[in-house]
């Protein structure tokens, strides 16, 4: 698919400022902004301190959602978890109450200013919430040193983890921690995040055995298609997760995971939850659990609601031009 014009994706874009529930990877307030193309809308939404060329990949995922299509889906629903943020063990039954039917859970862990204390609180009161059945993985966002992630999952798999999501920073480190656990007898399988979305070799991971279980997320990675091929030439079972996305965005996660053709664990796609609002009447959130294939198409009023100030749709235009450059330059 070769790139539209610059200007034609200008004047389709509408950027938005969506407030959030909690606060949530420190921010309160989440900008993205949203394109329309022929085959539908799609969501451009890179963290406000990600450079041109990072914010590319983001800007590939949200062209192919609204200039092509979706590949084939597997299946017509997707599990979904709930996602934790770091509050306090008091207001995790309010969190997990907006989440309907989900029955595993992510719980963000290793949160700066917090302790290991602070961390086994928070899961201990989802486990007690959710019951013995119920799934439940830690997401630390690669905070870890090694030892330190060795002495937390240790802590922490009292409470019956599915695995530990990105406990290091760095292959390296992962590979080192796996290791560890399996000596010391802690069975907690390890999962990669940041160490795929963010690696200018996301296959590497797989390649030095360094995680039982890959965490892909379809914009980091440059859209649906490019993620189902980084699935596939990992070869280890995949959980499709979001970025903090509203429903539009949201929609290509759901039509990743419904195209891979195994998915064993349910996917962090429930995030829209912790959005205030959305650009979707109603939000694109789990029903019973599990949530359905199938576009998004923003609703006017919301977009006209929840608009970025003048200054901001300015700076997300200058912002387009240089990861459109970086874009152009690869092919």
């Amino acid at each position: 698919m070769g790139l539209p014009p610059l200007e034609q994706l200008r004047e389709s874009m509408r950027v938005v400022s969506v407030p959030l529930r909690v606060r949530f990877r420190g921010i309160t307030t989440r900008e993205v902004a949203l394109l329309e193309g022929p085959a539908g809308w799609g969501e451009w939404g890179p963290f406000l301190e990600y450079d041109p060329a990072e914010s590319s990949r983001w800007l590939a995922s949200a062209i192919e959602s609204s200039y092509a299509t979706w590949p084939a889906t597997c299946r017509t629903t997707v599990p979904v978890n709930a996602t934790v943020p770091a509050v306090p063990a008091a207001e995790v039954a309010g969190v997990l109450a907006r989440f309907d039917g989900c029955t595993t859970a992510k719980v963000k862990v290793a949160e700066r200013g917090q302790s290991l204390r602070d961390d086994v609180g928070r899961v201990a009161e989802v486990r007690r919430l959710m019951g013995p059945g119920a799934r439940l993985r830690v997401d630390a966002n690669g905070a870890w040193s090694v030892d330190e992630a060795a002495d937390a999952v240790r802590a922490l798999a009292a409470y019956d983890l599915e695995y530990a999501e990105q406990p290091c920073a760095t292959v390296d480190e992962l590979r080192r921690l796996r290791i560890r656990l399996a000596r010391n007898g802690v069975d907690v399988l390890v999962a990669a995040d940041e160490s795929v979305r963010k690696a200018d070799d996301p296959v590497r991971v797989a390649r030095e055995e360094a995680a039982d279980i890959v965490v892909v997320k379809v914009a980091p990675l440059g859209g649906v298609t490019r993620a189902l091929d980084v699935v596939a030439a990992c070869g280890l079972p995949a959980v499709v997760s979001s970025a903090l996305d509203t429903s539009v965005g949201m929609a290509a996660g759901v039509a990743l995971a419904a195209a891979l053709p195994s998915l064993p664990y349910a996917c962090g796609l429930g995030t829209v939850a912790l959005l205030a609002e959305d650009v979707r009447v109603p939000p694109l959130l789990p029903d019973r659990g599990v949530l359905r294939p199938g576009r998004v198409i923003p609703d006017p009023a919301r977009l006209a609601a929840l608009a970025a100030p003048p200054e901001r749709a300015a700076w997300w235009r200058e912002r387009l031009a240089a990861a459109y450059e970086v874009l152009r330059g690869g092919l």
